[in-house]
């Protein structure tokens, strides 16, 4: 019996996701164009083509694209093994899997053996919403950072993750990219220029700093103007790369402002907050440090918005932390 799909407009259907998630399309693109260049970029999904857009990347160059199936450890170690033949590969799936599932082959295969995979953590911290705890991915950046010569990115939108993916291209090191669901709000134009390691100062406040990477950089960026037109001398720094860690700029927001602020889409413990933390422990700076994100619990089970809301990840529980302090 030959059943028709259900193809309204209201069913879920992952082939339309990069219609209605369009930074989803930023990883096949950038790769297309990576490979275009004369990179030797190859890429690989554990069975979520449609949900990381790499689809795309499959039908321009499929004897470049490996479908590996639900087997994400498997997909790892193989990444380490394209590498030793010269290979750069991008393999990517769900951050909560990535971050935890894999460590191992993470550690053993790609960072110890100094491998330049590229591991790809979509769908991370609580952006997965309702399907819970098993698909939330708030310990990934403490697990990657403890791995040693693993770089950890976590980009604010499409634009800047599209252009740290073109410096990955010649990255000596396997890096971690903690991307989001497609679905981040727009924070950088598309020629705006960024740098692996070097952190995007947009300003540093003599009351207080925030500190933000990934998803939260848009919350961060609205409470800081808010702040500003309150009265207050705020600032904020987009610590895109959170290994190796811009301490410059750490220092800098340290030395200049009253507060530090850290906001990250994680567990407090362990990640962004943490590494800023252990800079300024062990370096003679004036400012107090305030770490903000999600206190050492299981996230809840909700959609991801309001998810945020309840997290105070958003423009005004940001704020709201930050008025706080002051």
């Amino acid at each position: 019996m030959n059943v028709k799909p259900n193809l309204t407009p209201e069913s879920w259907q992952y082939r339309d996701l990069n219609k209605r998630a369009p930074s989803l399309s930023v990883l096949a693109d950038t790769l297309i164009e990576l490979v275009g260049q004369g990179h030797p970029v190859a890429a690989g999904t554990a069975d979520l083509q449609h949900s990381n857009g790499l689809v795309k990347f499959a039908e321009a160059y499929p004897n470049r694209f490996v479908q590996f199936g639900i087997s994400e450890q498997n997909m790892v170690s193989a990444a380490a093994g394209m590498a030793t033949t010269g290979m750069i590969p991008y393999v990517a799936t769900f951050a909560s899997f990535l971050g935890l599932l894999t460590c191992e082959q993470i550690r053993m295969d790609v960072a110890y053996c100094a491998q330049p995979v590229r591991l790809i953590g979509h769908h991370t911290g609580i952006s997965m919403g309702f399907y819970g705890t098993s698909h939330h991915a708030t310990e990934d950046i403490s697990t990657m950072r403890a791995i040693a010569d693993l770089a950890v990115v976590s980009p604010a939108d499409g634009a800047q993750f599209r252009q740290l993916l073109r410096h990955s291209a010649t990255y000596p090191q396997p890096i971690y990219f903690r991307i989001g669901r497609g679905h981040d709000p727009v924070v950088y134009g598309d020629d705006e220029p960024f740098e692996l390691g070097k952190a995007k100062i947009h300003g540093i406040g003599k009351d207080i700093t925030i500190i933000a990477c990934g998803m939260a950089v848009h919350g961060a960026k609205a409470a800081v103007d808010a702040l500003n037109k309150a009265g207050h001398s705020a600032g904020l720094i987009d610590m895109h790369t959170i290994k190796p860690l811009d301490e410059a700029a750490v220092l800098e927001a340290a030395n200049n402002s009253r507060i530090v602020l850290t906001v990250e889409e994680h567990n407090i413990m362990g990640g962004l907050g943490s590494a800023v933390a252990e800079v300024m422990a062990e370096n003679p700076v004036k400012a107090r440090l305030k770490r903000h994100g999600i206190i050492d619990e299981y996230a809840l089970i909700s959609p991801p918005m309001r998810l945020y809301q309840h997290y105070k990840l958003d423009g005004d529980g940001i704020r709201e932390v930050a008025q706080t302090l002051l």
